[in-house]
């Protein structure tokens, strides 16, 4: 199978109700994704850009949290109003849509 070129993963995470980190799912997460993979479907891109679930990234205090590959792009607070502006300047031209972007996305030192 060849490359995607690229990848969107949405966290779909769901935690408990009250977390200290937060949930993704309960922000949110699934109509995010949802419309990702309409504008992939609507910009003919089957095969070429994918858009799927994820579980837990690790960012839950920045959900619902997008991470786009190959280029390691993270993206926090995301909302399905913020999806049009990261597909078209992200996934089409290749811009980062810096207000949402989570500049360092390493795993925090709690684990999940």
């Amino acid at each position: 199978m060849p490359q995607y070129e690229r990848h969107v993963f949405v966290c779909e995470n769901v935690r408990p109700e009250g977390n200290p980190r937060g949930c993704c799912a309960a922000k949110g997460s699934a109509v995010v994704r949802a419309r990702f993979k309409a504008l992939v479907a609507e910009h003919g891109l089957q095969g070429r850009v994918r858009a799927n679930m994820a579980g837990c990234l690790d960012q839950c205090e920045h959900g619902v949290t997008v991470v786009i590959y190959p280029d390691g792009v993270w993206y926090g607070a995301v909302t399905v109003a913020d999806v049009d502006e990261i597909f078209t300047r992200h996934v089409l031209r290749g811009e980062i849509v810096e207000r949402l972007h989570i500049r360092d996305a390493a795993a925090p030192d709690a684990a999940e």
